[in-house]
């Protein structure tokens, strides 16, 4: 059985604003590396073996990235480019790459983080879970909420106070952010038709019957590399986080 991963690549990435007004999120550069090349050699070096891409704009580059470098795994592209799928949607179409294996690790391109993520899969694979989110305890405007088992239970909007339940509304839970990465059984997704899902959406109605729960990360660093208001901070981090790497 492979130690399959995927990556989300197909985001517009509107936010980044003249940064992807030529190339896709997924190859902006961070300190002279696309995020796709972080990720990849990341997964790589953690014991990921085959990797599932998915690409809408301008996936062309995204083709030809793959196809210029030489990474040692097996690279599978799942094209986006008739229509954007969205986190959930991209994973249903994505499901006949996931044939040889018990569990994917997802991860969004535009996180880059230290989190030892083939502990986790090693975890969730011993666990009768059916899929991990990853979290912390952070601020963001939108938060999961977990009962007392850790397990799934809601989704909350803190501006517009606005609330999504898996069951009727509870009172006790926890507020948790979500990591832009997690873990999930291939047959969790088997019975949805492919077409364009939020995959905090499919989770809710999911956890309605099987345990969708939270897993809080380890790391030193965490970045979220969505908005143009960030990139720079994150781009100074890691031509200083290599430098340090390499002296």
């Amino acid at each position: 059985m492979s130690n399959t991963a995927m990556i989300l690549a197909a985001g517009l990435g509107t936010r980044l604003k003249h940064l992807t007004h030529d190339k896709p999120k997924a190859l902006v550069e961070v300190a002279g590396k696309p995020l796709l090349q972080h990720n990849l050699e990341n997964l790589i070096q953690q014991g990921f073996d085959t990797i599932v891409i998915n690409f809408h704009h301008f996936g062309e580059q995204i083709i030809q990235f793959v196809e210029n470098h030489h990474f040692d795994a097996n690279i599978y592209l799942s094209d986006e480019r008739g229509c954007l799928m969205d986190t959930g949607g991209g994973i249903v179409q994505a499901l006949p790459f996931f044939h040889d294996t018990e569990a994917v690790l997802v991860h969004n391109v535009d996180i880059l983080s230290d989190t030892p993520l083939r502990d986790y899969y090693d975890g969730f694979l011993q666990s009768d879970d059916d899929a991990w989110l990853l979290t912390q305890d952070r601020d963001t405007s939108r938060k999961l909420l977990f009962d007392d088992q850790r397990l799934l239970v809601g989704w909350k909007q803190l501006k517009e106070n606005q609330y999504k339940w898996v069951h009727q509304e509870v009172m006790n839970y926890k507020e948790l952010a979500f990591n832009g990465m997690h873990l999930f059984r291939p047959s969790l997704f088997a019975s949805f038709d492919v077409q364009r899902y939020s995959i905090i959406d499919l989770y809710l109605l999911l956890a309605r019957q099987h345990p969708i729960r939270s897993v809080d990360i380890h790391l030193h660093y965490w970045f979220d590399i969505g908005k143009i208001e960030d990139f720079d901070r994150v781009d100074h981090f890691f031509v200083a986080l290599m430098n340090h790497q390499q002296s």
